[in-house]
């Protein structure tokens, strides 16, 4: 009997690894035919040649893109909002996170309702109150206001930490209450136990929400365009990819190559921070 069990847990393995390449393919095409895209010649582009492949691959669209006026500050507005949105995003997050579960006062359960309201409201619906209040914001703090970087920080931060909260009160709260008795017992403070013992615990859900909030503050495009109006020096990559779209026929060589060069810092980030995603809470409170 276990012999046959085992025969057919083996004859598993195949039909699943077949589905699981089945989904990568799907998920990774979009990625092979924007790159493809960015590689071939306009004159391919503009015949409309739907071939998987090209036999005359060129760099000419991604010189397009990278000699576009402007395109490294571009470049540096976005890396400044999306490291600032995350190292800020993240502190106060887990801090949060840790008032919200390992204490008890008052008004706890209206705070968590209000961290939950935040996030059930669509952004669209908040686009138009957030700039009259970035503008008369921007009569008191110059730097937080229209037309500024910081208008974009503030506003991410308000979208990022909520969601942040709810993701980390999981990893916070799975952490015995015997690891924090046996630390005070050992002469650790409040501030010792979190810094040295509970952040490396709740670590790799400190690094999830890092990806979640880079990726939405590196792609944004909306406040980008609602926020910087006429201050052509603090616009991100994404406005930089309107200058391929024209009224008469659009570059599209241009867009997938410029939509390449955005989507290298994500990989890049994410493959600096994944060796923290595997391991996960329950190993290392055993450990």
């Amino acid at each position: 009997m276990s012999t046959s069990t085992t025969g057919r847990t083996r004859r598993r393995f195949p039909l699943a690894d077949l589905a699981a390449l089945a989904v990568a393919a799907v998920v990774a095409f979009p990625l092979y035919w924007m790159l493809l895209s960015a590689l071939r010649p306009r004159t391919e582009l503009e015949a409309g040649d739907a071939t998987p492949f090209t036999l005359a691959p060129t760099l000419e669209s991604f010189r397009r893109v990278i000699l576009v006026d402007g395109f490294g500050q571009y470049l540096f507005n976005s890396l400044l909002i999306a490291a600032a949105v995350v190292v800020l995003s993240t502190v106060c997050a887990f801090l949060a996170a840790v008032a919200l579960t390992r204490y008890r006062f008052r008004s706890r359960t209206t705070l968590l309702v209000m961290v939950l309201v935040a996030q059930m409201v669509p952004v669209e619906a908040l686009t138009i109150p957030l700039f009259f209040l970035m503008r008369n914001i921007g009569g008191t703090v110059p730097a937080l206001g229209l037309n500024h970087l910081g208008s974009l920080v503030l506003v991410h931060l308000a979208f990022s930490i909520p969601f942040a909260i709810w993701m980390l009160r999981g990893f916070v709260a799975a952490v015995p209450r015997e690891v924090e008795e046996a630390a005070r017992l050992d002469g650790a403070g409040s501030f010792t136990f979190v810094r040295r013992i509970l952040f490396p615990l709740v670590a790799p859900g400190v690094v999830a929400c890092s990806i979640f909030s880079f990726i939405a503050t590196w792609n944004d495009f909306l406040f980008a365009r609602t926020f910087i109006i006429s201050a052509q020096e603090n616009q991100t990559l994404p406005i930089a990819l309107l200058t391929f779209f024209k009224p008469d026929e659009n570059d599209w060589g241009g867009i997938m190559a410029g939509s390449v060069l955005m989507t290298i810092p994500v990989l890049v980030f994410f493959i600096l921070v994944q060796r923290h995603l595997v391991s996960g809470l329950g190993g290392a409170v055993k450990g």
